[in-house]
Order: structure tokens, then sequence, then C-alpha cells
């Protein structure tokens, strides 16, 4: 069946294909990122057209894949193509594109098949207000801290996110913008959807260390990159809310908020509740690097 060159709703998505009306786009019944939470995601910012940090949130996904025996819907090259395409039909400027791949359908069972079944590819693009992210990095965010009850392979980013949609579900419920997850040990480990920083009493930033217990946030490695070359300070270990609390500033990082300060954590102010000058900067120089290098 063929579609019209552009769906009535002004959308069309990408799935195991085929362009479709994003009304009509669907997966198999027995798919198992649908049935077993069985695939891997990554959620692009486009801004003026382009895609932001294209090639490392590419990096990441196969990393995912390879993590999970999943195999490459299709080349690198190909997926690019298939990306501006989705962006065109959609004539999406400013924007996110989100990318799934899981690891097809199959029988239900909950190993994995021994035989490589072919991989689902699901591709959606839709507007997005950067302003609202605008005016959280002027004003600033509050966060509360929750238990970390997710699994043990954060560093692989699964669709499996029941943990944080409940995290962040009650801190939004409680009047916060964003929860941190808290270890068994009693550190910070990150973010329902977000990398958690701090800026330290002597001014260094400090994020926790890239382990299973954290995801390796895209927007994390372009801004330890910028504040390398800037020549700030920065230490990576972990931190307990405790010490988040007697911060000179804290922050959260993702796609959508390049890097936006939080003026309290549980109800305590951070600082002197507003927006600290670190923060405004790291704001500043990932804006500019991520719009320098961002892809056509």
């Amino acid at each position: 069946m063929s579609w019209p060159a552009r769906a009535p709703s002004g959308r069309f998505a990408y799935v195991d294909g085929r362009y479709v009306p994003h009304g009509h786009a669907g997966v198999h019944v027995e798919d198992r990122g649908l049935q077993l939470g069985d695939a891997i995601y990554e959620v692009f910012a486009v801004r003026a057209g382009r895609l932001r940090d294209e090639e490392e949130h590419l990096d990441r996904m196969e990393r995912s894949l390879r993590e999970l025996a999943i195999a490459m819907p299709m080349g690198r090259a190909a997926l690019k193509l298939v990306m501006r395409e989705l962006l065109r039909r959609n004539g999406v400027k400013e924007g996110l594109l989100y990318l799934q791949v899981t690891r097809g359908a199959t029988k239900r069972d909950h190993p994995i098949p021994d035989r490589q079944t072919r991989p689902t590819l699901i591709l959606t693009a839709r507007p997005y207000g950067f302003e609202g992210a605008e005016r959280r990095a002027a004003a600033g965010v509050a966060v509360v801290t929750r238990p970390d009850l997710r699994w043990g392979r954060c560093d692989i980013k699964t669709t499996q996110l029941l943990a944080n949609l409940l995290a962040k579900t009650d801190a939004r419920r409680g009047g916060a913008y964003e929860a941190w997850l808290v270890d068994r040990e009693g550190f910070v480990t990150e973010g329902s959807s977000t990398t958690a920083w701090i800026v330290d009493k002597d001014g260094r930033i400090v994020t926790r260390t890239l382990s299973n217990a954290i995801l390796p946030g895209v927007t994390r490695r372009v801004i330890l990159e910028v504040a390398a070359e800037a020549q700030m300070a920065v230490v990576e270990r972990p931190f307990t809310p405790e010490e988040a609390k007697q911060a000179r500033e804290a922050f959260i990082s993702s796609a959508a908020n390049a890097a936006t300060p939080i003026t309290a954590i549980d109800g305590a102010r951070i600082g002197d509740g507003r927006p600290g000058p670190v923060s405004r900067r790291i704001a500043e120089l990932y804006l500019t690097q991520s719009a320098l290098k961002a892809a056509p």
C-alpha cells in the first residue's frame, strides 16, 4: 500500500522499513519490544533542522545493541538518510526525533531466540518547544530524591523505564521537575531522565563516574569535553544528597535540557536559590559546541 506524500495529520512515522501515517503506525503483537521490553532507544534534539550530537547518539545506540546482542537494523549511513527523510516529511525544524530498535517479532518466550530475528526499527519525529527548556534554564528547577529501584545495567539505554517513570511521576506530583535516584550506599546515581551534576565547595564540577549504575549520557559527554576545553575543573566521583544540598550549584543535563540549574533539592535551597554562574557557563559552552557540529 502506498501512502500520500504527507499524512493528513501532518505526521509520519517510520516502522519496519516503511514511512506510514503516524496514526497507522504499529508493530507485530508479538514484537519482543512490546511484550518484553527487549529494545533500546535514543532521543535526538533537532535545532534549526539539524540533528544535535548525532554521531554520539549513534555511537551509544550501537553500543546498546551490542550489549544486548541485537543486530543493527541497517547501516549507519542508510539510517541517517531515513532520519533526515522523516524530519523532512514531518516538517520538523525544532523538535525531537525518537529512535527505537527492538529484537523483532517472534513466538513469545523469555530466552533470547537462538536464531537471529529481524530487528524492528521505529522512528518518530515531532515539534518540541525548547522555549520551556530555556525558561527552566533561566529560573532553575526543583528536584527530589528517591530510591534507585532500577535494574543493574543502567548503562544500556533500554526501553525498560518503569522505575524511572514512577520516580518522575512522584516528583511532578510533588511539585518538583525531576527525581534524583539514590543507590543503596546513599549516593546519587542520576535523574530519572537526566544526568546529575553539582559544583562543590571548591568550585569543581562533579558528576558520577561511568559504570553500570548510570547511563553514559550524550550531553554529559559533550559537557565534559567543553568544560575541559574551557579549563574548568571537573571531577568524576559519587556524591550524596547531603553534599549536593551544601554545594555551590547543582544542575541536570539531557538532550532537551542542556544544563538546567537546580535551585532546591528536597526543599533545601541550593546556593542563593538562583541559577549560578557555572551552570550558565556550561549551558552556553554546550549550546555553542553542539550547534557548530550539528549534522545537516
